[in-house]
Protein backbone atom coordinates (compact mmCIF):
# COMPACT_ATOMS: atom_id res chain seq x y z
CA UNK A 1 0.00 0.00 0.00
CA UNK A 2 1.19 3.49 -0.80
CA UNK A 3 0.04 6.25 1.52
CA UNK A 4 1.18 9.76 0.62
CA UNK A 5 -0.04 12.97 2.22
CA UNK A 6 1.17 16.38 3.41
CA UNK A 7 2.57 16.52 6.92
CA UNK A 8 -0.30 18.71 8.11
CA UNK A 9 -2.88 16.19 6.95
CA UNK A 10 -0.95 13.35 8.58
CA UNK A 11 -0.87 15.07 11.95
CA UNK A 12 -4.58 15.77 11.80
CA UNK A 13 -5.39 12.15 10.96
CA UNK A 14 -3.11 10.83 13.70
CA UNK A 15 -4.77 13.12 16.24
CA UNK A 16 -8.26 12.15 15.22
CA UNK A 17 -7.51 8.43 15.08
CA UNK A 18 -10.66 6.48 14.35
CA UNK A 19 -13.06 9.12 15.66
CA UNK A 20 -15.76 10.14 13.24
CA UNK A 21 -16.64 13.81 12.79
CA UNK A 22 -20.32 14.46 13.48
CA UNK A 23 -21.40 17.25 11.16
CA UNK A 24 -23.85 19.71 12.67
CA UNK A 25 -25.34 20.33 9.25
CA UNK A 26 -25.98 18.38 6.10
CA UNK A 27 -22.51 17.07 5.12
CA UNK A 28 -23.38 17.67 1.47
CA UNK A 29 -24.52 21.27 1.98
CA UNK A 30 -21.31 22.91 0.77
CA UNK A 31 -21.11 20.48 -2.11
CA UNK A 32 -24.70 21.34 -3.02
CA UNK A 33 -23.77 25.00 -3.25
CA UNK A 34 -20.98 24.11 -5.68
CA UNK A 35 -23.43 22.14 -7.75
CA UNK A 36 -25.62 25.12 -8.49
CA UNK A 37 -23.16 28.00 -8.30
CA UNK A 38 -19.79 28.50 -9.94
CA UNK A 39 -17.05 28.18 -7.36
CA UNK A 40 -15.35 31.37 -6.25
CA UNK A 41 -12.17 32.34 -8.02
CA UNK A 42 -11.07 32.73 -11.63
CA UNK A 43 -12.67 30.17 -13.90
CA UNK A 44 -10.01 30.15 -16.61
CA UNK A 45 -10.32 28.28 -19.89
CA UNK A 46 -11.13 24.64 -20.35
CA UNK A 47 -8.10 22.37 -20.20
CA UNK A 48 -8.73 19.66 -22.75
CA UNK A 49 -6.42 17.25 -20.94
CA UNK A 50 -8.63 17.39 -17.86
CA UNK A 51 -12.35 16.84 -17.33
CA UNK A 52 -14.34 20.06 -17.46
CA UNK A 53 -15.21 21.86 -14.25
CA UNK A 54 -18.85 22.51 -13.45
CA UNK A 55 -19.04 25.79 -15.33
CA UNK A 56 -17.60 24.32 -18.54
CA UNK A 57 -19.27 20.89 -18.59
CA UNK A 58 -22.05 21.67 -21.05
CA UNK A 59 -19.71 23.43 -23.49
CA UNK A 60 -17.26 20.54 -23.26
CA UNK A 61 -19.98 18.05 -24.19
CA UNK A 62 -21.17 20.16 -27.11
CA UNK A 63 -17.72 20.31 -28.69
CA UNK A 64 -16.77 16.67 -28.07
CA UNK A 65 -15.98 14.68 -31.24
CA UNK A 66 -16.59 11.36 -29.49
CA UNK A 67 -19.61 9.12 -29.83
CA UNK A 68 -21.77 9.37 -26.74
CA UNK A 69 -25.30 8.05 -26.38
CA UNK A 70 -27.99 7.20 -23.88
CA UNK A 71 -29.04 3.60 -23.64
CA UNK A 72 -31.01 1.37 -21.32
CA UNK A 73 -29.52 -1.21 -18.99
CA UNK A 74 -32.11 -3.83 -18.11
CA UNK A 75 -32.62 -4.67 -14.44
CA UNK A 76 -35.06 -7.54 -14.87
CA UNK A 77 -37.97 -8.59 -12.64
CA UNK A 78 -40.26 -6.01 -14.15
CA UNK A 79 -38.14 -3.09 -12.97
CA UNK A 80 -37.68 0.03 -15.06
CA UNK A 81 -34.40 -0.06 -16.99
CA UNK A 82 -31.56 2.22 -15.95
CA UNK A 83 -30.61 4.93 -18.38
CA UNK A 84 -26.86 5.25 -18.87
CA UNK A 85 -24.64 7.65 -20.78
CA UNK A 86 -22.01 5.69 -22.71
CA UNK A 87 -19.01 7.25 -24.46
CA UNK A 88 -16.57 5.41 -26.69
CA UNK A 89 -12.90 6.27 -27.25
CA UNK A 90 -11.49 6.71 -30.73
CA UNK A 91 -9.24 3.66 -30.56
CA UNK A 92 -8.41 0.76 -32.83
CA UNK A 93 -8.25 -2.01 -30.23
CA UNK A 94 -10.44 -3.19 -27.38
CA UNK A 95 -10.41 -1.12 -24.21
CA UNK A 96 -11.43 -1.36 -20.54
CA UNK A 97 -14.79 -0.09 -19.32
CA UNK A 98 -15.00 2.42 -16.47
CA UNK A 99 -18.30 2.75 -14.62
CA UNK A 100 -18.73 6.38 -13.53
CA UNK A 101 -20.78 6.64 -10.33
CA UNK A 102 -22.50 9.98 -9.92
CA UNK A 103 -22.66 12.23 -6.90
CA UNK A 104 -25.68 12.63 -4.68
CA UNK A 105 -27.05 14.98 -7.34
CA UNK A 106 -27.70 12.22 -9.87
CA UNK A 107 -26.64 12.05 -13.51
CA UNK A 108 -25.64 15.59 -14.48
CA UNK A 109 -23.90 17.30 -17.40
CA UNK A 110 -20.76 17.37 -15.28
CA UNK A 111 -20.76 13.61 -14.74
CA UNK A 112 -21.35 13.11 -18.48
CA UNK A 113 -18.40 15.40 -19.21
CA UNK A 114 -16.20 13.35 -16.87
CA UNK A 115 -17.25 10.23 -18.79
CA UNK A 116 -16.42 11.98 -22.05
CA UNK A 117 -12.91 12.82 -20.82
CA UNK A 118 -12.36 9.22 -19.76
CA UNK A 119 -13.21 8.21 -23.33
CA UNK A 120 -10.75 10.80 -24.63
CA UNK A 121 -8.16 9.10 -22.44
CA UNK A 122 -8.84 5.68 -23.93
CA UNK A 123 -11.58 4.06 -21.85
CA UNK A 124 -15.17 3.15 -22.62
CA UNK A 125 -17.11 5.14 -20.02
CA UNK A 126 -20.54 4.12 -18.74
CA UNK A 127 -22.30 6.60 -16.43
CA UNK A 128 -25.56 5.12 -15.12
CA UNK A 129 -28.41 7.14 -13.66
CA UNK A 130 -28.87 5.10 -10.52
CA UNK A 131 -32.18 6.72 -9.55
CA UNK A 132 -34.06 5.79 -12.70
CA UNK A 133 -37.48 4.59 -11.66
CA UNK A 134 -37.48 6.82 -8.57
CA UNK A 135 -38.68 9.98 -10.29
CA UNK A 136 -42.23 11.03 -11.28
CA UNK A 137 -43.87 8.32 -13.41
CA UNK A 138 -40.78 6.16 -12.99
CA UNK A 139 -38.46 8.82 -14.40
CA UNK A 140 -34.75 9.44 -13.93
CA UNK A 141 -32.74 12.38 -12.56
CA UNK A 142 -33.99 14.80 -15.22
CA UNK A 143 -37.63 14.11 -14.30
CA UNK A 144 -37.18 15.27 -10.71
CA UNK A 145 -37.99 18.96 -10.30
CA UNK A 146 -35.69 20.03 -7.46
CA UNK A 147 -32.23 19.37 -6.12
CA UNK A 148 -33.61 18.44 -2.73
CA UNK A 149 -35.82 15.80 -4.31
CA UNK A 150 -32.90 14.38 -6.30
CA UNK A 151 -30.84 14.17 -3.12
CA UNK A 152 -33.74 12.47 -1.36
CA UNK A 153 -34.07 9.93 -4.17
CA UNK A 154 -30.36 9.10 -4.12
CA UNK A 155 -30.34 8.76 -0.36
CA UNK A 156 -33.36 6.50 -0.62
CA UNK A 157 -31.40 3.87 -2.54
CA UNK A 158 -30.66 0.89 -0.33
CA UNK A 159 -27.23 -0.77 -0.39
CA UNK A 160 -28.89 -3.79 -2.00
CA UNK A 161 -30.38 -1.63 -4.76
CA UNK A 162 -27.06 0.08 -5.43
CA UNK A 163 -25.26 -3.22 -5.68
CA UNK A 164 -27.89 -4.77 -7.95
CA UNK A 165 -27.87 -1.75 -10.24
CA UNK A 166 -24.10 -1.61 -10.43
CA UNK A 167 -24.00 -5.36 -11.08
CA UNK A 168 -26.41 -4.85 -13.99
CA UNK A 169 -24.26 -2.06 -15.39
CA UNK A 170 -21.11 -4.13 -15.00
CA UNK A 171 -22.87 -7.05 -16.69
CA UNK A 172 -23.69 -4.77 -19.61
CA UNK A 173 -20.09 -3.49 -19.66
CA UNK A 174 -18.67 -6.99 -19.92
CA UNK A 175 -20.76 -7.59 -23.04
CA UNK A 176 -19.68 -4.46 -24.93
CA UNK A 177 -17.99 -5.82 -28.07
CA UNK A 178 -15.33 -3.08 -28.02
CA UNK A 179 -14.47 -3.81 -24.37
CA UNK A 180 -11.57 -5.94 -23.17
CA UNK A 181 -13.59 -7.60 -20.36
CA UNK A 182 -11.88 -5.50 -17.68
CA UNK A 183 -14.02 -3.20 -15.52
CA UNK A 184 -13.35 -0.48 -12.98
CA UNK A 185 -15.43 2.00 -11.02
CA UNK A 186 -14.78 5.68 -10.33
CA UNK A 187 -17.08 7.70 -8.11
CA UNK A 188 -17.41 11.19 -6.68
CA UNK A 189 -18.53 12.09 -3.13
CA UNK A 190 -21.59 9.82 -2.64
CA UNK A 191 -20.43 7.93 -5.72
CA UNK A 192 -16.88 7.72 -4.34
CA UNK A 193 -18.18 6.00 -1.24
CA UNK A 194 -20.21 3.65 -3.43
CA UNK A 195 -17.15 2.87 -5.59
CA UNK A 196 -15.19 1.77 -2.50
CA UNK A 197 -18.21 -0.10 -1.11
CA UNK A 198 -18.84 -1.88 -4.42
CA UNK A 199 -15.28 -3.19 -4.35
CA UNK A 200 -16.21 -5.04 -1.14
CA UNK A 201 -19.16 -6.68 -2.92
CA UNK A 202 -17.93 -7.43 -6.44
CA UNK A 203 -14.85 -9.70 -6.56
CA UNK A 204 -14.64 -9.46 -10.35
CA UNK A 205 -13.91 -5.72 -10.31
CA UNK A 206 -10.43 -4.86 -11.59
CA UNK A 207 -9.97 -1.46 -9.92
CA UNK A 208 -11.87 1.09 -7.83
CA UNK A 209 -11.23 4.85 -7.73
CA UNK A 210 -12.58 6.94 -4.85
CA UNK A 211 -12.78 10.71 -5.23
CA UNK A 212 -13.43 12.24 -1.79
CA UNK A 213 -15.83 9.50 -0.68
CA UNK A 214 -15.96 7.93 2.77
CA UNK A 215 -14.44 4.51 3.33
CA UNK A 216 -16.63 1.51 4.16
CA UNK A 217 -16.69 -0.23 7.52
CA UNK A 218 -13.34 -1.91 8.13
CA UNK A 219 -15.03 -5.27 8.74
CA UNK A 220 -16.05 -5.38 5.07
CA UNK A 221 -12.57 -4.76 3.65
CA UNK A 222 -11.43 -8.38 3.82
CA UNK A 223 -13.68 -9.15 0.83
CA UNK A 224 -11.95 -6.65 -1.48
CA UNK A 225 -10.08 -8.13 -4.43
CA UNK A 226 -9.61 -4.99 -6.52
CA UNK A 227 -6.87 -2.42 -5.88
CA UNK A 228 -8.27 0.88 -4.61
CA UNK A 229 -7.04 4.43 -5.22
CA UNK A 230 -8.33 7.22 -2.98
CA UNK A 231 -8.01 10.89 -3.99
CA UNK A 232 -8.90 13.48 -1.35
CA UNK A 233 -8.79 17.19 -0.57
CA UNK A 234 -6.87 18.16 2.54
CA UNK A 235 -9.67 20.36 3.86
CA UNK A 236 -12.33 17.65 4.04
CA UNK A 237 -12.28 16.28 7.59
CA UNK A 238 -15.69 14.60 7.36
CA UNK A 239 -14.34 12.27 4.68
CA UNK A 240 -10.69 12.15 5.66
CA UNK A 241 -11.26 10.83 9.17
CA UNK A 242 -12.40 7.58 7.54
CA UNK A 243 -9.13 7.12 5.63
CA UNK A 244 -6.78 6.09 8.43
CA UNK A 245 -8.83 3.16 9.76
CA UNK A 246 -9.33 1.83 6.22
CA UNK A 247 -5.66 2.29 5.35
CA UNK A 248 -4.53 0.45 8.48
CA UNK A 249 -6.89 -2.45 7.83
CA UNK A 250 -6.01 -2.69 4.14
CA UNK A 251 -2.31 -2.76 5.06
CA UNK A 252 -2.97 -5.49 7.62
CA UNK A 253 -4.82 -7.49 4.96
CA UNK A 254 -2.02 -6.87 2.44
CA UNK A 255 -4.43 -5.24 0.00
CA UNK A 256 -3.78 -2.25 -2.24
CA UNK A 257 -5.14 1.10 -1.07
CA UNK A 258 -3.16 4.00 -2.46
CA UNK A 259 -4.02 7.38 -0.99
CA UNK A 260 -3.32 10.95 -2.07
CA UNK A 261 -4.42 13.99 -0.06
CA UNK A 262 -4.00 17.26 -1.93
CA UNK A 263 -2.86 20.28 0.05
CA UNK A 264 -5.39 23.08 0.37
CA UNK A 265 -8.00 21.36 -1.79
CA UNK A 266 -11.57 21.01 -0.61
CA UNK A 267 -14.32 18.48 -1.03
CA UNK A 268 -15.49 18.20 -4.63
CA UNK A 269 -12.27 19.63 -6.06
CA UNK A 270 -12.67 17.95 -9.45
CA UNK A 271 -15.96 19.72 -10.03
CA UNK A 272 -15.02 23.07 -8.46
CA UNK A 273 -11.65 23.41 -10.17
CA UNK A 274 -11.76 27.20 -9.98
CA UNK A 275 -12.18 27.20 -6.20
CA UNK A 276 -9.92 27.59 -3.19
CA UNK A 277 -7.44 30.01 -4.76
CA UNK A 278 -6.03 27.48 -7.20
CA UNK A 279 -5.70 24.53 -4.82
CA UNK A 280 -8.60 22.64 -6.39
CA UNK A 281 -7.14 23.03 -9.88
CA UNK A 282 -3.73 21.84 -8.69
CA UNK A 283 -5.40 18.84 -7.08
CA UNK A 284 -7.23 18.06 -10.32
CA UNK A 285 -4.05 18.41 -12.37
CA UNK A 286 -2.33 15.88 -10.11
CA UNK A 287 -5.24 13.51 -9.46
CA UNK A 288 -6.48 12.95 -13.01
CA UNK A 289 -3.22 11.61 -14.51
CA UNK A 290 -2.57 9.58 -11.36
CA UNK A 291 -5.99 7.99 -11.75
CA UNK A 292 -5.35 7.25 -15.43
CA UNK A 293 -2.05 5.55 -14.62
CA UNK A 294 -3.73 3.45 -11.93
CA UNK A 295 -6.54 2.42 -14.29
CA UNK A 296 -4.14 1.54 -17.09
CA UNK A 297 -1.98 -0.54 -14.76
CA UNK A 298 -4.87 -2.62 -13.41
CA UNK A 299 -7.15 -2.95 -16.47
CA UNK A 300 -4.71 -3.70 -19.28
Amino acid sequence: MEFRRPAAALSVLLLTGTLQVKAEKDPHADHALMHFQTAAGPSGAMNEKLPAGEEHAKASLEKSPRHGEYLDVELGSGQKALRAWVVYPERKGKTPVVIVIHEIFGLSDWIRAVADQLAEDGFIAVAPDLICGKGPNGGCTDSIPSRDDVVKAVRGLTPEEVRARLDAVRGYALKIPAGNKKTATVGYCWGGARSFEYATKQPGLNAAIVYYGTAPDTASLSAIKAPVLGLYGEDDARVNTTIEPAAAEMKKLKKTYEVEIYKGAGHGFLRAQSGREGANLKATQAAWPQMLAFLRKHTK
